[in-house]
């Protein structure tokens, strides 16, 4: 969806439309902006920047709190048009997701028809417009969708596909930060091509684990297939803070509610959980996370907030000032798997 958050406040409030808008916190009390229209970009605002930034690049800007229940209810009247043309949907957030349009309802056999059709339908139901790449995989696909935005349709066809990456500069692709990207140009990869050519020693000492996910990328080769229903891998909370926090007592009781809103979340769905983390943001904007992984996974409240607070000693938290705080739940376990094992807390189903 384009500028989704921004383009649903657009559409029900006709007074913001055509206005440098965007969603997010107070610019007083450190809000991010969620989103931003494309009125607002056009001076320099996106999303994930500080609040008073954007208000900073763009005085006028007009600031809506985000209404996640509204979003949702429309992102649930998208998905449902999803489902109808195929099955294989496999959602990344409320307004992005992989469709295999391979075989549909519709009896179409171009993807491009079939994303011209969707696009057409969001726009009747909702009112808002859809950018879409149609392309043989799910990377090409991905870089594809975001290259007409808004209103966008590009396709890659796969006599294509040796020339789309001819031109893809290296930062274009998804997961590769900035600096990753200077890792890679230090060692002469300026384009995904390049990749072709680094020795396999020097490019793995630039990017690690990712060393053989880019040469696969460079040759154009994605065999991830779109899997419906993804299990989530993770749950967190976080909280940033309108006044630096340094009283020891005041941290620990903002991690230990923090804990308890995530292992209730486990505890509705039905998950369990091995790892615990928690990120601590200091004054300076120095962020550090500290984890602690077990064999035995639970969804107990109490044992994730002792590991939280356990945590939290190995931090500077409380003899330095904090802006931010957070709780993270990792390696979620679906106990009624056939080959769950070590597996203990508030189980509904036993």
């Amino acid at each position: 969806m384009d500028a989704f958050y921004a383009s649903v406040e657009q559409r029900d409030d006709p007074s913001l439309r055509g206005q440098p808008l965007v969603v997010g916190g107070d610019p007083t009390r450190r809000g991010v902006v969620a989103a931003a229209s494309y009125e607002a970009r056009a001076f320099g605002v996106h999303s994930a920047i500080p609040m008073a930034r954007a208000v900073r690049l763009c005085p006028h800007l007009k600031i809506v709190r985000p209404d996640f229940g509204r979003y949702k209810a429309v992102s649930e009247q998208i998905f449902a048009l999803f489902r109808a043309v195929t099955q294989l949907v496999e959602p990344l957030s409320l307004d992005e997701a992989y469709l295999d349009v391979s075989e549909n309802s519709w009896g179409e056999p171009l993807g491009v028809n079939v994303a011209r059709r969707l696009k057409l339908q969001i726009h009747d139901e909702t009112g808002l417009t859809a950018s879409a790449g149609v392309a043989p995989n799910k990377f090409l696909a991905k870089i594809a969708s975001g290259w007409k935005k808004p209103d966008g349709l590009a396709v890659i066809a796969p006599d294509r596909v040796e020339q789309f990456l001819r031109d893809l500069p290296i930062d274009a692709l998804w997961g590769v930060g900035p600096v990753t990207a200077r890792k890679l140009r230090a060692v002469g990869v300026q384009r995904l091509v390049d990749v072709r050519t680094v020795d396999r020693t020097t490019l793995g000492k630039a990017v690690g684990s990712q060393a053989d996910w880019l040469r696969q990328l460079a040759q154009g080769i994605d065999d991830r297939p779109v899997v419906a229903d993804r299990i989530r891998k993770s749950c967190g909370t976080e909280n940033t803070y309108a006044t630096d926090l340094v009283d020891t007592r005041e941290i620990q009781d903002e991690l230990a509610a923090m804990a308890r809103d995530n292992a209730n979340w486990l505890h509705e769905k039905g998950l369990l959980a091995r790892t615990v983390t928690i990120k601590v943001r200091y004054a300076d904007f120095s962020t550090i996370t500290r984890s602690h992984t077990q064999e035995m996974a639970t969804n107990d409240p109490d044992d994730i907030r002792r590991r939280a607070l356990h945590l939290v000693e190995r931090t500077e938290a409380g003899r330095v000032p904090v802006r931010l705080l957070g709780v993270s739940l990792h390696n979620l376990v679906d106990p009624t798997s056939s080959d769950t094992k070590n597996v203990t807390g508030r189980l509904p189903f036993l």
